[in-house]
């Protein structure tokens, strides 16, 4: 039998990632006992994008200021309507909804940062409160306004030295002087879907595309030396990054699309294991952590115990943090830390949407 707790909550998390991959939902309680946080996840699916919706979030840079704002709407009301979908198949009871959004700009540097998707729609079809713009804060405080899921593996996920996320983005969190340190690494998947799109593909299963050709090690130099990697953290990056300073070396480059893809292959295992190649435990999550080829590049390369966690946890974690990042905003409680993002202290992070809006 589970210990009274001190505090307990019922929440939902949205994530949609810079992937495309579709929409995250989890359904999570999460219970504090003697100061320690703790949680179970009681259903978590995958909402896939509809091909109207892949390039309607692709292109969605690229719109004038009007169509962007409607979209914004738009884009609130399917959050909303996929939730309450969501809450009917599981019966699930939540007090609390939490939204990521999906990102269409990120340039802490200009002082910015745009998650798509109203969440006042979201609040007004389900009449429950939701919790959203967790990003906009920090930045205004002078942070990156990301990364923010190392509150979660601090608070969650304590019993591993690292943890690694393998996403649209590889980011990485870890203590370090009693201080949690975090910040994104090299793009992964962003990078790999590129590729797999070009091959008729939604993503590189298992890194088969990866096998294929060899190293060119001109074209590894090139990537090893972008000015991105010479950075201190905090630091983050952002689909802006990618498409202007990434891309244009691989596409500049001559060399067959197999090599190229190799290589990037073993960028992204390079860039990694000089982060997290020391002794200690080192727990895996994100789409990433199902590519073996990439894996096996990782491990081959670190001195390391890895760990991937059950199909829930890798899949979901994500969707997970950012619903008890909503509890933590509820309760008036640090969400984000300055010493991962930059910001001038920790914070609170996020816009409480009420569950009913009155004069």
């Amino acid at each position: 039998m589970r210990p009274r707790s001190e505090y307990k909550i019922k929440a939902i998390g949205l994530m949609s990632g810079t992937s495309l991959d579709g929409l995250d939902l989890v359904a999570a309680e999460f219970w504090k006992n003697n100061g320690k946080w703790d949680f179970n996840i009681a259903a978590a699916e995958t909402e896939n994008y509809e091909k109207n919706w892949t390039e309607q979030l692709k292109m969605a840079p690229a719109l004038p200021g009007q169509q962007l704002i409607k979209l914004h709407v738009e884009y609130g009301r399917y959050l909303g309507q996929k939730t309450k979908a969501f809450i009917h198949k599981t019966r699930f009871k939540p007090e609390l909804i939490a939204s990521h959004g999906h990102t269409i700009f990120h340039q802490p540097e200009n002082g910015f940062t745009f998650q798509l998707g109203s969440s006042f729609e979201i609040a007004a079809i389900n009449g429950i409160t939701t919790v959203a713009d967790f990003r906009s804060g920090d930045v205004a405080l002078g942070g990156q306004g990301a990364p923010l899921v190392p509150v979660g593996d601090k608070l969650l996920f304590s019993a591993f030295d690292y943890c690694l996320n393998l996403g649209g983005f590889a980011n990485i969190s870890f203590d370090e002087n009693n201080c949690r340190k975090a910040f994104d690494i090299c793009p992964v998947n962003i990078v790999f879907n590129y590729f797999a799109s070009k091959n008729g593909l939604l993503f590189d299963c298992n890194g088969n595309l990866g096998r294929i050709g060899n190293i060119d090690f001109i074209l590894l130099e090139k990537l090893n030396s972008l000015d991105f990697y010479k950075k201190e953290p905090p630091k983050s990056l952002g689909r802006e990054w990618v498409e202007s300073e990434f891309l244009p070396v691989l596409e500049k480059y001559d060399c067959s699309e197999p090599d190229k893809i190799r290589t990037v292959y073993e960028h992204v295992s390079q860039q990694i294991s000089k982060i997290a190649g020391n002794n200690g435990k080192l727990l895996i999550t994100g789409g990433g952590a199902w590519n073996t080829f990439l894996i096996e590049l990782i491990a081959a390369k670190s001195n390391i115990q890895i760990t991937i966690p059950s199909p829930e946890i890798v899949d979901f974690k994500e969707a997970l943090v950012f619903a008890f990042l909503g509890t933590l905003r509820i309760q008036k409680a640090i969400n984000c830390f300055a010493s991962v993002t930059g910001a001038k202290h920790d914070h609170s992070a996020g816009v409480v949407f009420p569950a009913k809006i009155s004069a």
